[in-house]
C-alpha cells in the first residue's frame, strides 16, 4: 500500500505539471499546435530514459523508481512509457517486436481513437 501511495502522489504531481506546461505553452505559442503535448511527450522520453537508467546504476529503491517512472512521469505522459519499453526492446536486440510494438501502437492508437470518435458521435447523434 505504500508504493501505491507514493505512485499516487507522483501521479498527481505529473499530472498537475501536464495542465501547467499545456497551459504555459498555448499562452506562449498559441493552441493552433499541441505545443503543450509535444513537450511533456518528448520531456518524458527524456526523462524516463535517464531516471530509469540512473535508478536501474545507482540501484534507488524500487519504491522510489516506481514513484517517479509510474506516477511522476506516467501522470506527465504515457507516451514516455511506450517509448522506453520499445527502446529496450530495441537494446535487448529483439526488433520486430519493437517494431511490431511501435506500429501497434500508433496504427492502432490512431484506429481507436477515430472509432471512439464514430461510436461517440454515432450514439450522440452528431
Amino acid at each position: 500500500m505504500e508504493r501505491l501511495f507514493w505512485i499516487c502522489l507522483g501521479g498527481a504531481a505529473g499530472t498537475a505539471a501536464r495542465y501547467l506546461i499545456a497551459v504555459w505553452a498555448a499562452q506562449r505559442f498559441g493552441s493552433t499546435f499541441p505545443y503543450g503535448t509535444l513537450i511533456v511527450n518528448l520531456a518524458g522520453c527524456f526523462a524516463i530514459a535517464a531516471l530509469m537508467h540512473a535508478g536501474l546504476t545507482l540501484m534507488w529503491p524500487g519504491t522510489l523508481r516506481a514513484a517517479i517512472t509510474i506516477g511522476l512521469i506516467g501522470g506527465l505522459t504515457t507516451y514516455s512509457s511506450f517509448n522506453y519499453e520499445t527502446t529496450r526492446l530495441v537494446q535487448d536486440g529483439a526488433l520486430a517486436p519493437a517494431a511490431f510494438n511501435a506500429g501497434l501502437t500508433i496504427v492502432g492508437g490512431f484506429a481507436a481513437g477515430w472509432l471512439g470518435l464514430l461510436c461517440a458521435r454515432q450514439i450522440l447523434g452528431q
